[in-house]
């Protein structure tokens, strides 16, 4: 029997309990209730259609789910999976959309008036900091992954929120950070592919040429950013410099965290745009083919190939071909330092059960969602949902396989492939299986949580491209504000 058919036999019985308690003491039905409806199922996928006859109970409930997605056609999806989600089962689902940066202090306001969603779609940032907090229903989520098959989600991604063997909340999608270069340039010059320290520093002073307006690299350096952080922490995790130790100890003074910060701050210094560079200057700098190299996400993707208006490639090669930059970037997901082994920053979203639920219907939601409505969600933006849900069970692929062929973009839409060739894809895939992060396999989220929000990292990282700091004095910085993190979550 395949994980999706014990997923829905899991359904019905959540159904037949729902009814059941719903019932007078003489069996007969209370006023309101309706008794279950057989509905059907379906999961599509290129090249298949899976049918299960599912049922579920119409009880006109209710549900708040809240989501991150803000932009006006990704929320245009979501209404659509939600709509058929209540056709099929009867249950309302009341959406609210909220900035990312928002949500800390929306779920501890909420948590006060008894009013947090039933569902909310979250970063890995926030889910084991929100389940110590005791925000989270993480027994519930759990039962949904054990339900969907645990073996059907990327390990790494259920690694990241796992508490004493629980899941606590389930991997939605993700993406891995990337350091993209110009694939022309270095082969003209003959460099190899930037894929550790030496090679990033060889390749960045061979190709950088001020005079021409043109950088050997480009990456964020705004100290009260966290796209900064991000992507400061994928070179130290490449470095083996680690936030905390498998005891809870910060780490964050040791020599591969030093070595690290004087590399990247060394890079950003002397082969960089000068001055304070973030998520827009740094896109533009790359776009306007004035620098090898850049650290970004994959949600460029769609914008090298001159998908979106709102940001497209200016290079001058770009005028006769707008997708130029993208058949001519190339890709290193992770890369390593001279003291760590090849690695990559993740950023995994999950899909998070309130404290104070109505369990049932918000887990027939997540079973639906990760079912019937999963390759739509992943519609939504697939240069930057990579399925943390492999397939239907073990060793399938049918969601790896519905997301490669989705088309991408805003303004124009096409396949990701159609730019970056299948190898380039699957390349990116098979990085999503083992991303990495600070603090979370240590079991340290909750430290996680605190430092994104006061970010000591990158605004220490700052001071030492302003020359206020050197790495070392700035590892001590570092070292010294988690700690304190540390010290007021033991309080």
């Amino acid at each position: 029997m395949f994980k999706w058919q014990r997923l829905f036999l899991f359904m019905s019985v959540i159904a037949l309990i729902a009814t059941a308690c719903s019932s007078d003491d003489d069996g007969s039905e209370s006023e309101g209730t309706q008794p279950p409806q057989t509905v059907t199922s379906i999961v599509e996928v290129p090249g298949e259609t899976v049918t299960s006859i599912v049922e579920v109970p119409v009880t006109g409930e209710s549900i708040k789910f809240w989501s991150t997605e803000t932009q006006p056609e990704r929320l245009a999806i979501t209404q659509g999976i939600i709509e058929r989600f209540t056709a099929e089962t009867g249950i309302e689902v009341d959406l609210t959309s909220t900035d990312e940066g928002d949500l800390p202090s929306l779920m501890q306001n909420n948590a006060a008036s008894g009013t947090l969603p039933d569902v909310v779609f979250h970063p890995v940032d926030f889910t084991v900091g929100w389940a110590n907090q005791g925000l989270l229903d993480v027994d519930a989520a759990n039962a949904v992954v054990e339900s969907l098959g645990a073996d059907t989600f990327a390990q790494g991604a259920l690694d990241l929120v796992t508490i004493d063997g629980t899941a606590a909340a389930v991997p939605s999608d993700g993406w891995g950070q990337l350091l993209i270069y110009r694939k022309d340039l270095f082969d003209a010059a003959g460099l190899a592919a930037p894929t550790t320290y030496e090679l990033i520093e060889t390749a960045a002073a061979e190709l950088h040429d001020p005079g021409n307006n043109f950088v050997g690299i480009t990456a964020a350096t705004d100290g009260g950013q966290p796209f900064t952080q991000q992507t400061f922490e994928h070179f130290a995790l490449a470095n083996g410099c680690q936030l905390v130790d498998s005891g809870g100890g910060v780490t964050l003074n040791t020599p591969e965290c030093v070595e690290a910060i004087d590399f990247f701050t060394t890079m950003l210094g002397d082969y960089s745009v000068q001055g304070v560079q973030d998520v827009v200057t740094t896109r533009a700098t790359y776009f306007a083919g004035q620098a090898a190299m850049i650290v970004w996400s994959p949600f460029i993707m769609d914008e090298m190939a001159g998908l979106r208006d709102s940001a497209t490639p200016a290079c001058d090669e770009c005028e006769a071909d707008i997708a130029f930059l993208a058949k001519n970037s190339g890709f290193v997901p992770s890369f390593s330092g001279p003291s760590g082994a090849p690695a990559q920053y993740g950023q995994v979203s999950y899909m998070g059960i309130g404290s104070g639920a109505n369990v049932p219907a918000a887990q027939a939601f997540l079973e639906y969602w990760f079912n019937a409505g999963y390759v739509d969600w992943l519609s939504t933006s697939p240069e930057g949902k990579f399925p943390m849900r492999r397939g239907t069970s073990a060793g399938s692929t049918e969601f790896i396989d519905g997301w490669k062929a989705l088309e991408t973009g805003v303004d124009r839409r096409a396949k990701l492939a159609d730019f970056y060739g299948d190898d380039v894809i699957d390349q990116l895939v098979e990085g999503s299986s083992s991303f990495d992060r600070w603090g979370f396999n240590q079991g340290a989220g909750e430290l996680v949580t605190a430092i994104y929000s006061s970010l000591p990292v990158p605004q220490a990282v700052r001071d030492v491209l302003d020359g206020s700091l050197s790495a070392e004095e700035a590892a001590e910085e570092m070292q010294l504000a988690v700690e304190e993190e540390l010290s007021l979550l033991s309080e």
